[in-house]
């Protein structure tokens, strides 16, 4: 006679044989696999792959054909056609960030170009022969430096010159001075910027002129507003 707590455990040691066969059949079945498809093989994931057009869809991006188009006019037909395959709403939210990365890629370019980054420079400050100007004129006071200041000044006597005759023939005057002035420090200017030149670079294709006007529109302009922004102080030695 077999006692009822000796059925339960048989039934127990029967289920603990079935979970083991059946680990044992899957780990056959994994090893199988394996051995058929390679260690490389990825199992199925169990759902379909979604299509590129719904991720574009999702994401808001649509992407256009790879090549680049040959005229304005196919430029504008691809855009038409873009705009065509998209709701009103996809479109806006397009739009928005394309002016925002476009921002954003505007401010990171003007950054690196006031600190000086030659890959970001304009035409006009590209050039080992500029950045030598730059700091020459960065590092040294001229009379040009209040240009600007003076020619605001003297817009305002003049404009203001019919009620107060005596300033504004003062005002003339001074201007007159300052003019000259300015013309004689400009060829100065000039002319020890070119040689500085040189004398770094004897190879130069920079011609004086160039070279001169560079450094002199450099010296007009205000230290705090020039681009690049100055990366040597007053009285630093320029060799």
């Amino acid at each position: 006679m077999e006692n009822p707590w000796k059925k339960n455990n048989d039934k127990s040691a029967e289920a603990a044989d079935d979970i083991a066969n059946t680990s044992l059949w899957q780990d056959d079945a994994t090893n199988a696999t394996e051995h058929k498809h390679g260690s490389a093989f990825t199992p199925k994931k169990g759902r379909p792959t979604p299509k590129r057009n719904e991720i574009e869809r999702e994401r808001g991006i649509r992407r256009g054909p790879v090549e680049a188009p040959l005229t304005s006019k196919e430029a504008r037909a691809r855009r038409k056609e873009l705009k065509a395959s998209m709701s009103k709403e996809e479109l806006k939210a397009v739009k928005a960030r394309e002016r925002a990365e476009r921002r954003q890629q505007r401010r990171i370019a003007d950054e690196r170009m006031a600190a000086g980054d030659p890959r970001y420079l304009l035409p006009r400050d590209q050039g080992p022969e500029r950045k030598l100007v730059r700091d020459w004129v960065d590092s040294r006071r001229f009379l040009a430096n209040i240009f600007l200041p003076f020619a605001l000044v003297l817009l305002l006597v003049m404009m203001i010159g019919t009620s107060m005759p005596k300033l504004a023939n003062a005002a003339s005057m001074i201007a007159m001075v300052l003019i000259v002035a300015l013309v004689l420090e400009g060829i100065y200017l000039g002319r020890r910027a070119m040689k500085l030149v040189r004398s770094h670079f004897p190879k130069t294709s920079e011609g004086a002129w160039s070279i001169g006007f560079y450094a002199y529109s450099r010296a007009s302009q205000p230290r705090r507003l020039r681009t690049p922004r100055p990366q040597v102080n007053i009285g630093d030695e320029i060799k």
